[in-house]
C-alpha cells in the first residue's frame, strides 16, 4: 500500500505476496470448523442424555448430518486446493 502523496514503486506491487495471511485464509479452516460443529451436534444428538437437551434431539441429528456432508465436501475441496497449489509451486520452479 502506498502512502498518500507518494508515487507507487515497482516493488510495491509484490507486497501482497509478502504479507502473512490470516488463519481464516487457510484452506483447512472451513473443514475444521464444520467437523467441530458436526462433533458438537453429534454429541448432543446421540450421546448427551441431559433431559433439557432431549427435546432438541431431532434438530441436533439433522444438523449433524448436514454438517457432516458439508464437512466431507469442503475437506475434499481443501485437499484438492492444497495439492493444486503444491503442483503449481513445484512446476514453477522447474
Amino acid at each position: 500500500m502506498t502512502e498518500p502523496g507518494r508515487e507507487p514503486q515497482p516493488d510495491d506491487l509484490d507486497d501482497d505476496d509478502d504479507d502473512a495471511g490470516s488463519p481464516f485464509d487457510h484452506p483447512a479452516f472451513l473443514p475444521v470448523l464444520l467437523w467441530g460443529l458436526a462433533a458438537w451436534f453429534g454429541y448432543d444428538g446421540w450421546i448427551n442424555q441431559d433431559p433439557d437437551m432431549l427435546e432438541h434431539v431431532t434438530f441436533n441429528r439433522v444438523g449433524f448430518c448436514i454438517l457432516a456432508v458439508l464437512g466431507v465436501y469442503f475437506t475434499v475441496q481443501s485437499v484438492r486446493e492444497v495439492r493444486a497449489e503444491r503442483e503449481s509451486d513445484g512446476s514453477a520452479g522447474q
